[in-house]
């Protein structure tokens, strides 16, 4: 079975003003400080100070992966209080904010290139590891995926706020982040080499400083043996952590099934996958999506419809097709994080609120 590892990107707030803190740094030293082998390299800093990351272990087990994100958010919201600050699962702030950039020369070589998408990039994502055999499989699988994955953008959705305002969109974050050069949709590569080549030709414009620059919606991980799927909002709650996690394996293991079987992928151009990609992060949940097989517009709920029905064999044998079609219908029936930070605002509260009731969700009670 697929071994699957997460990635999530966390926002460090105030308590009372839900405004972003930049204090990463003080956040990761208490963590070092609590040490304990499990938690070596778990927490990561990222572009701003004021987010941390942390990863999972791989693990085969959705149970596990569950239990693995609500230990390491908790972990987080401990050593941020710590820091005087709280953890939320939000894509992006719903206050304003100027970030502050970490340092490093990496950054540093960002802000330089990049400018001011740079400093718009305070934005927190959710990546999906899922194990692939070899990289010939892992291409065939990149090259099979395409269509499907701005359904897991769409299921995701988590930041409809920008700069004290709503956005219009369920997933912002996804139209910021695009903003990147190498972010978003990729033509098919054909082949483990074809991929490589592709990489090489983009380093060598001299736009791109190293690999991990390559932003495509997803790529092969150039530190695991792993597909890396990196469309999905950081989610609001665990349960749809998982949720795009399974789906996400599905599609993998789906994928490399058809390639075994001498399938072809479907030739869909990258420019039709942007608009997908626009309309899933508009949507959401909420609205239309583009059917991945017509590239038509389609209910949302058509559209799931037709993942779960892709990638059924594939969870039926992992055990996972009810309990992502039960998540899935719930998170359906009751609204995505975009949603739901919307209802809090609605109700008559303002943005701190929001940012107050996201930490809340977060990790699970008060703190």
């Amino acid at each position: 079975m697929r071994t699957v590892g997460v990635e999530e990107e966390l926002l460090l707030v105030s308590a009372t003003t839900g405004e972003p803190l930049a204090v990463s740094s003080a956040v990761l030293a208490a963590a070092a400080a609590a040490g304990g082998e499990d938690a070596d390299g778990v927490f990561e800093k990222e572009l701003h100070q004021e987010q941390v990351e942390f990863a999972t272990r791989p693990v085969s087990d959705m149970g596990e992966l569950r239990e693995e994100i609500v230990r390491w958010r908790g972990e987080a919201a401990r050593h941020a209080k710590d820091a005087g600050a709280r953890v939320a699962a939000l894509g992006t702030s719903p206050l304003p904010v100027e970030p502050s950039r970490n340092f490093g020369r990496r950054y540093r070589w960002m802000a330089e290139q990049f400018a001011l998408t740079t400093q718009e990039q305070l934005t927190c994502g959710c990546h999906v590891h899922v194990s692939v055999e070899s990289d010939d499989e892992g291409v065939a699988v990149l090259d099979r995926i395409r269509p499907w994955l701005p359904l897991l953008n769409a299921i995701s959705g988590n930041s409809p706020f920008w700069d004290g305002q709503d956005s219009g969109y369920s997933s912002y974050r996804s139209r910021v982040w695009n903003r990147l050069p190498s972010a978003g949709p990729y033509e098919p590569f054909g082949s483990a080499e074809g991929y490589h080549a592709r990489v090489r030709d983009m380093l060598a414009t001299g736009v791109l400083r190293d690999p991990g620059m390559i932003y495509f919606d997803a790529r092969l991980s150039h530190s695991y043996p792993t597909v890396e799927i990196r469309v999905a909002d950081v989610c609001l709650e665990p349960d749809t952590t998982v949720l795009v996690a399974t789906l996400a394996r599905g599609l993998v293991e789906t994928a490399a099934r058809a390639w075994r079987a001498g399938e072809p992928p479907a030739r869909i151009p990258a420019g039709l996958l942007r608009l997908a990609s626009w309309r899933a992060a508009r949507s959401g949940l909420q609205g239309p999506l583009l059917d991945p097989r017509s590239m038509c517009e389609t209910p949302a709920e058509a559209a799931l419809d037709a993942l779960l029905e892709h990638t059924d064999a594939a969870l039926d044998a992992t055990g996972d097709r009810d309990r992502a079609r039960r998540t899935l219908s719930a998170l359906t029936a009751r609204g995505g994080g975009a949603a739901r930070q919307r209802d809090v605002y609605r109700e008559g509260r303002d943005l701190a609120e929001v940012v107050r009731e996201c930490v809340r969700i977060t990790v699970g009670d008060d703190a």
